[in-house]
Formats: C-alpha cells, sequence, structure tokens
C-alpha cells in the first residue's frame, strides 16, 4: 500500500483516481508548517502541493520513502529541485493544464480590448448610458503572434476563426509548422510594423525583456492594439503607455505585470485605455482540476514503477553510466547554449555526434543536457533536462544522435551541428581536458581553444593583418578588457575567427562598432550563465 499526502487546498475531484486506487492511501492535510510535515512524511511515498507548500530540503531529508513530489500546476519554485534530484525524488508538474485557460483569457482579453467592454460595463452600471464607444472588428485585422508554443498556437487557431490574418513569431517557429499552423511565418519586426493587434506567449528571458518597448513602439502601427498574459516585462509598461498618449497604441490588456501585485500608484490602474487583470490566466475551474488529474496520473505510474511523463528532474540512471557522463553534462549544455547563441535561424534539426568513449555507453541523459542548452536561450526556466527532448518535438525539431570510434586525437568528443530551414549549419565541438576542463575545439570549420565560461566576444572576419590590433584598441577604448583571446582560420587570407574572453558583458553598441571596423564581417557576444 502506497501512502499520499496532499498538503495544499485540492478538490476532490482532481485527486479522484489516487483516491479511488485500491493501492493507494490518501491523507489530505493543508497547511501544515515545515516542523510539522517533518515530523509525518517520514511515512508517506509520495507528496502533491499546489504553490502554497515549500518543499524544502528538510523536508525531503525526513521523507525517507518520498519516491514523487508532483505540483499540480506548472511552476515549481516552491520545490528544491536540487535536493529532490540529490536523492533521487522525481518531481512533476502538468504543463498542458493550463494552455487552454490562458489561451482564452488572452482571447477575451482582445475581445474586451476592441470593443471598450469594461469601460462600458462601468459606466452602464454606475447610471450612465453611453453608447459613444466605438470598437473595431476583429476579422480582417492582422494579429502578430509573439511565441508559437502550446499557449500561442491555441491563440492562433481562435483567431483564424474570427477571420485574422495571423504573423506568427518563434525562435523554432519553421516555415513547414508555420503552415501547419495557417500562419505566416514572420519576424519580431514583421509583426511590430504590420498587426492591428499583438498578442505575446513567450517566457520571460534575458532576451525577451522590454522586446517592446519605444524603438519598436515608434514603428507601430498607429492604432494598433496589445495584449500581454504571458509574462509581466516582455514589454515595456513605461514605453506603453507613453505610446497610447500619443495615440500610437489605441489600447492594452494586460493580465501580468513586471512587479506584482503592482503599487498603487502604477500607471496602468488609472489609464482609461488599458485593461487589467490579476494574473488570471490560468484561473478556471476546469484548469485547476486538469492540473490535479493530469498530475495525479503521474504520481500513480511513478508508484507502480509505469512509464511517465512531465518530470522536471533527473530521471534515474545506472549509476555506472552516470559515472562516465556526469563529468560531460556541463560541458554538453554549454555547447549547446554557445550554438544557441551562434545561431540566428529557426532550427529544423540538431545532429549530436559522440565520439570515443562516450560512443559505448547510453548518451541519452547527456543528449537531454545538449538539447536543453540550446533551447535554454529562449526558453529560461522553462526548460530543463528531462522536458527538452519534448519541447524539441512539439517544435518539429529532429535530433539525430550518432555515434563513432573515431576521435581526431581526443580521448572524447561531442560534436553538435545546428540545421536551419535554409539548410545553413553552425557546428561547436567540445571536450573535456585533463586538468583543464572544459573545451571548445571547434567552431564550424575552425578548430580553436576556448574554455565555455563568463563572456566572450565571437568575430568572423576576413584573415587580414592589422585586424586584432584594431579590436583591442576599440574594446580598450569602450573600456572592455581582453583576458584572452582564440583565433582559426583555414587559408591565409580567406574566412576567419576571433574567439575574445572578456571581463564583462559587452553592450550593443560596441558590437555595433565592431562590426563597422573594415574587413569583420560579424561579432556576437556569447554568455555563459
Amino acid at each position: 500500500m502506497y501512502k499520499v499526502l496532499v498538503s495544499d487546498p485540492i478538490s476532490d475531484l482532481g485527486i479522484q483516481q489516487l483516491m479511488d486506487a485500491a493501492d493507494v492511501e490518501v491523507d489530505k492535510k493543508p497547511g501544515l508548517s515545515e516542523d510539522e510535515l517533518v515530523q509525518i512524511i517520514p511515512q508517506y511515498d509520495g507528496l502533491l502541493v499546489r504553490s502554497q507548500t515549500k518543499v524544502t530540503e528538510k523536508i525531503m531529508e525526513a521523507g525517507t520513502r518520498l519516491k514523487v513530489i508532483g505540483r499540480a500546476g506548472v511552476g515549481v519554485d516552491n520545490i528544491n529541485l536540487e535536493a529532490a534530484t540529490t536523492r533521487g525524488i522525481i518531481v512533476i508538474n502538468a504543463p498542458d493544464g493550463n494552455t487552454i485557460t490562458t489561451c482564452e483569457h488572452a482571447f477575451a482579453m482582445m475581445m474586451a480590448l476592441a470593443r471598450h467592454i469594461p469601460q462600458a460595463y462601468a459606466k452602464t452600471v454606475n447610471g450612465e448610458w453611453d453608447r459613444k464607444f466605438l470598437g473595431v472588428e476583429l476579422r480582417n485585422k492582422t494579429l502578430g503572434v509573439l511565441g508559437m508554443g502550446r499557449i500561442g498556437s491555441e491563440v492562433a487557431k481562435r483567431a483564424k476563426a474570427f477571420g485574422m490574418d495571423i504573423l506568427g513569431y518563434d525562435p523554432f517557429l519553421t516555415e513547414d509548422r508555420a503552415e501547419k499552423l495557417g500562419v505566416k511565418l514572420a519576424t519580431v519586426d514583421d509583426i511590430i510594423r504590420n498587426a492591428d493587434f499583438i498578442t505575446v506567449h513567450t517566457p520571460l528571458t534575458p532576451e525577451t525583456k522590454h522586446m517592446i518597448a519605444r524603438p519598436q513602439f515608434e514603428v507601430m502601427k498607429k492604432g494598433m492594439r496589445i495584449v500581454n498574459c504571458a509574462r509581466g516585462g516582455i514589454i515595456d509598461e513605461l514605453a506603453l503607455v507613453e505610446a497610447i498618449d500619443q495615440g500610437i497604441v489605441a489600447g492594452a490588456a494586460f493580465d501580468v505585470f513586471e512587479k506584482e501585485p503592482p503599487e498603487a500608484d502604477h500607471p496602468f490602474l488609472n489609464n482609461p485605455k488599458i485593461i487589467v487583470t490579476p494574473h488570471l490566466g490560468a484561473s478556471t475551474v476546469e484548469a485547476q482540476e486538469n492540473v490535479a488529474i493530469d498530475v495525479s496520473e503521474q504520481v500513480l505510474h511513478i508508484l507502480r514503477n509505469e512509464p511517465f511523463k512531465n518530470a522536471v528532474n533527473m530521471p534515474p540512471v545506472a549509476a555506472s553510466v552516470m559515472n562516465k557522463l556526469q563529468p560531460y553534462f556541463g560541458l554538453g549544455e554549454k555547447i549547446g547554449i554557445f550554438l544557441s547563441q551562434l545561431n540566428n535561424q529557426a532550427v529544423k534539426e540538431i545532429h549530436v555526434d559522440y565520439a570515443g568513449d562516450l560512443a559505448e555507453v547510453d548518451t541519452q541523459p547527456l543528449t537531454r543536457y545538449i538539447i536543453k542548452g540550446v533551447l535554454s536561450r529562449h526558453f529560461a526556466g522553462d526548460v530543463n533536462i528531462v522536458n527538452s527532448m519534448h519541447l524539441a518535438k512539439v517544435r518539429d525539431i529532429n535530433v539525430v544522435v550518432s555515434q563513432a570510434s573515431a576521435t581526431k586525437g581526443f580521448t572524447n568528443l561531442i560534436s553538435v551541428t545546428l540545421k536551419g530551414q535554409d539548410g545553413a549549419e553552425r557546428r561547436v565541438a567540445g571536450t573535456l581536458l585533463n586538468g583543464y576542463g572544459a573545451r571548445i575545439v571547434q567552431i564550424d570549420k575552425f578548430p580553436v581553444d576556448v574554455a565555455p565560461e563568463g563572456h566572450l566576444i565571437f568575430i568572423s572576419h576576413n584573415d587580414k593583418p592589422g585586424i586584432i590590433g584594431h579590436v583591442g584598441t576599440l574594446l580598450g577604448k569602450n573600456d572592455v578588457n581582453i583576458a584572452s583571446m582564440q583565433v582559426g582560420r583555414k587559408l591565409i587570407g580567406g574566412e576567419a575567427i576571433m574567439v575574445l574572453t572578456v571581463d564583462k558583458e559587452v553592450t550593443k553598441n560596441v558590437l555595433d562598432e565592431l562590426t563597422k571596423l573594415s574587413e569583420l564581417n560579424k561579432a556576437q557576444h556569447i554568455i555563459f550563465a
């Protein structure tokens, strides 16, 4: 008999299959303190929580029987994942349970925005019969969807039913997938310039923070409207208010804020052209029940040693395999991070080649780290070593793994190639050097020796005398200190690369100055978190 503790308020319907299972005993004890949980957790095989219970290392240390922790929702910030992984406890969540609910909320906000429904309601209930609210139809309007994952794709489906033309952007959206979804593949700039409505559905990452700010508002269609039911901070809130005051943006609808809850004097709260809700995207009866049902089902599978999904930490791996692979996990992820920043187009295929001793073991866990690295630039904390393969699959990214004994002089070699939708490829290879740690030893066709850490500047240039000096002078003028330099070329006077390790982040202005140097083709800032 398995015992499961439910320590947060969850409806009986959501956990019905657990309660009905003949081999499971369920105890519902919400509101327990950490000390109280520590006292009783040793008798339980599973723990089911929402967001209230903080599942700490102390609780897991006491939970000597714990096999699984289920989070009835998406975020797992309240669970110490490292402690769970160390103790072999599987943590699962319900990433799909709120997809439709959030999609519908975004669409409801767009409808309310188009027809001034909250404003008209407020006047009507206050005794004013004001029929001057002049809205717009959605039909024949252009909707820009920034982020074509689960939620963005569902929004696009509904927009098509309303007769809208859809422009879709996602860093992993290819022409083939866009065609399947019935949207036109577009760049962020295309959407900014041409959309009548924009809705955002991306994670908040350094790249998406303020992706819509003053420069974007300046080139938008006059009278466009914008919806954010994703994450606060994707849109510059102060710049949006300015754009509304200037008549560029006709209105906005926000379910999220950069700081939640917002301060009482937040400019959104007293602007008649902005509709706001208190982060209600996932707040429906169905969504709350669906996430509990999904997690309950997976908890049951795990307790019974059956196949399961939606784990957010490392699944069990044989000790002998883990010992051989573990030193390469960090290297694999950093190769992926490096490649994701080198690449500038939608990815169709990720090809991973293992050579040497690594070709003799099951490298699936290591591949997950590599794919996580490739996807992390655009998914931030939403991608992990378990769901990385799933996220690649749902975005039609083909992952190919091959193994060979030849290592080109290295004991082990990991080579990763990204193939874009136009067939162009970017390749990075790395290895572990005794006494030196992780090393990048090849970038595209050029051999190098680079430590994947800190801040790098990757420069593509023509092999001409004086370029290194010009680059060093420009960086010095901008107070950028060079810690190390690697250069690579195949032919004298031909294409060449330069990889600089620098002491701090390099601004876009400095990179723009570099690209203006004679014979220099491109300069990119590579960051290893």
